[in-house]
């Protein structure tokens, strides 16, 4: 580890232990109980996200040809390396922290128009576990989200895909919600021979005040972070390279196709 990571990882450190402290005030004036999962009833934007999720999954099955180019998870958040190291967790980012990925919501335009109306989202992406990957213990960043998976594609039978939260294991259905708070320690797998697939969100946590404006004050600090510039600047590089080798196959297929209809002729 050199200097520069060091440094980060000391400030990521009390930066964390700083953000733990002010969660007790964002557990005391939280609209919604701090368990560590929610009901979907409680947020009336889940119906919408499950009554689409065939319409969802048309628009991942297009990103999904193109498997091998996305980025895993630790390529564009390099934090994430304490958790996953492989190539078994990749991510198709629509929305990171607040930034749009303006070329990868092109590409799902249903999708990026679902997601864009729900109060308070942050975070956006197809979240692609590969077989037998498991994600370790851990806990999230920050209590001033809740963490929202919708289950796109979900390998038969499900159970063999699942997530634990403060001990408690569920597991993805397609076209339902599982809503959990991510700062208690939780733990996910993928114990299948098929991708497993979830459209997953951060959403700002519903705050009486003064909650709600401290919240806001300390997200715009984490937005402005290295932790979070590093990221966006690693998505904006690889959405480029994406972009470029999506148009070079286009192409290539074009002149295939050209050269087939061509000797009908």
């Amino acid at each position: 580890m050199d200097f520069k990571e060091k440094k980060r990882k000391i400030m990521k450190d009390l930066g964390g232990k700083a953000l733990w402290t002010i969660e007790k005030l964002i557990a005391k004036t939280s609209k919604v109980d701090n368990t560590p999962y929610f009901d979907s009833d409680l947020f009336d934007w889940t119906e919408q996200l499950e009554k689409n999720q065939p319409i969802i999954r048309k628009e991942l099955d297009g990103v999904l040809q193109y498997l091998e180019q996305i980025p895993n998870f630790q390529q564009i958040s390099t934090d994430q390396k304490s958790i996953t190291t492989d190539d078994k967790w990749k991510t198709y980012f629509l929305y990171g922290f607040g930034y749009k990925a303006e070329q990868n919501c092109a590409r799902c335009p249903e999708t990026t128009r679902l997601v864009e109306s729900i109060p308070g989202m942050k975070t956006a992406f197809f979240s692609i576990l590969a077989p037998g990957k498991h994600i370790p213990e851990h806990r999230g960043l920050y209590k001033g989200f809740i963490r929202y998976h919708l289950g796109v594609k979900v390998p038969q039978p499900p159970l063999q895909c699942g997530i634990k939260v403060n001990g408690e294991t569920r597991h993805w259905q397609e076209g339902e919600s599982l809503i959990f708070d991510d700062t208690y320690l939780h733990e996910a797998w993928n114990s299948s021979d098929e991708i497993r697939v979830v459209l997953f969100m951060d959403i700002l946590r519903p705050l009486k005040f003064p909650g709600n404006i401290l919240n806001t004050a300390i997200l715009s600090l984490i937005k402005r972070s290295a932790y979070i510039q590093d990221a966006k600047k690693n998505q904006e590089q690889w959405e480029e390279k994406y972009s470029r080798e999506v148009a070079l196959d286009s192409w290539i297929l074009m002149i295939l196709i050209s050269l087939g209809a061509s000797s009908f002729l």
